[in-house]
């Protein structure tokens, strides 16, 4: 008789992010040895976890084709060394494609369905760059549902701008450096590190090396160089690479399980889920997706905007991130967002960015015992957005002493 069950975050890792294209650690990597290499280093950290207890396995990939292709769900639980036994599949929302592969998974986990799950995802955008052989029906455009450069997020991020006038270049810009300062400041801490997988890589020439941490930082960054950027989507534009995410290779991978599996298991779950949601927008302004699901997450939560006390936004463009704290009220350097900087810095590889959110706000809940709810959500191409809102288990309800 299955009885439904809460959905506990257990884990995740992820591989390092690497700049995409040929002079990147990952140009001769590929996409689905990523995660396997990710999910080997997840079940060895979680060995009290049956691997043969898994029930699936969801992988997410925008361009679902090569080496990203072949339901990677199941190709790579085989190549992981998981048994045969064990099913998978693959998933795509674009940018939310880990964060789906989470919620659809945590959903047969609370019906009682399933005791256990791996949820993640993957991009290797040097290899599979976004829109890639794909083929757009023309009644988009012939019809009109859709404007042209509506895929084209750099524009779609401009048009924030436009819509938003007070969100100015020099705020973008402000978020844009801070993202890549506190980015450093929590690698210098040894914060960042204790999640990333290591991964064995081969440059151009044959020699082999080893792939540790996140490739696209830029901690010199300063106010002065990003004025001075240039704006390529748009002439006298408001974007510029230094409030973009850079386009970026990696893989996340997370272990969910349900309440009576954490038990017989004796696991110590990181986080607890508490609500999910995703809303469509016009595709043209898709950056202010996460403001309806956000929404929309906190009233099934039965909480409001301000019980959440830790953000893990996902920064495609700083004035994506701006849009929501604008309309939730929340100031542009609060310091509940992003603690420790974000894919402004670290790169965004579009399926796998939502569990890099999660393993990142679950371990600011290590350590923040006061802080009880917390925030995971993103925009999604084509119109979308997407949120999840997580418990601390370790909440006390004990105030931080302010030092």
């Amino acid at each position: 008789m299955t009885e439904i069950s809460d959905v506990y975050f257990v884990d995740g890792v992820r591989t390092p992010f690497g700049r995409a294209g040929d002079k990147g650690m990952y140009a001769g990597t590929r996409a689905d040895d990523l995660v396997v290499k990710a999910m080997i280093g997840l079940m060895e950290r979680n060995d009290a976890v049956p691997a043969d207890r898994i029930d699936d396995v969801a992988i997410a990939a925008t361009t679902q084709q090569g080496d990203q292709g072949l339901t990677l769900g199941r190709t790579a639980a085989i190549l992981a060394g998981l048994p045969q036994s064990v099913p998978g599949f693959a998933i795509d929302r674009m940018c939310a494609g880990a964060m789906t592969s989470v919620t659809t998974m945590a959903g047969s986990i609370g019906i009682g369905m399933y005791d256990a799950a791996i949820a993640g995802g993957v991009e290797h955008m040097g290899r599979h760059p976004l829109g890639g052989d794909a083929d757009p029906n023309p009644r988009f455009l012939t019809e009109k549902l859709v404007s042209a450069d509506a895929l084209n997020m750099g524009i779609t991020a401009e048009r924030i701008h436009d819509r938003f006038p007070h969100l100015t270049k020099e705020r973008a810009d402000r978020f844009g450096m801070r993202s890549q300062h506190k980015t450093q400041a929590a690698y210098d801490a040894g914060r960042i590190q204790p999640d990333l997988v290591p991964i064995a890589v081969r440059d151009g020439e044959g020699a082999w090396g080893l792939a540790s941490e996140d490739e696209g930082r830029r901690p010199e960054t300063t106010m002065e160089g990003l004025a001075g950027l240039k704006t390529p989507f748009r002439p006298h534009g408001r974007v510029t690479a230094g409030t973009s995410s850079p386009l970026t290779d990696g893989a996340t991978v997370s272990l969910l399980a349900g309440g009576g599996a954490v038990k017989e298991w004796g696991l110590e779950p990181k986080m607890k889920l508490v609500s999910f949601a995703f809303a469509g927008v016009a595709p043209e302004i898709m950056g202010v997706g996460p403001i309806p699901s956000t929404e929309k997450a906190l009233a099934k939560a039965g909480l409001t905007i301000d019980d959440i006390g830790l953000f893990e936004l996902n920064e495609a463009f700083a004035i994506q991130v701006l849009s929501l704290l604008d309309h939730f009220g929340i100031d542009d350097d609060d310091p509940r967002v992003n603690p420790w900087g974000g894919a402004i810095a670290v790169g965004h590889p579009l399926a796998a960015s939502g569990v890099r959110l999660m393993i990142q706000l679950a371990a600011h809940f290590a350590e923040r015992p006061d802080v009880r709810y917390g925030l995971t959500a993103m925009c999604v191409g084509l119109g979308q957005g997407g949120s999840v809102v997580w418990e601390n288990p370790h909440y006390t309800g004990k105030k931080k002493k302010q030092k």
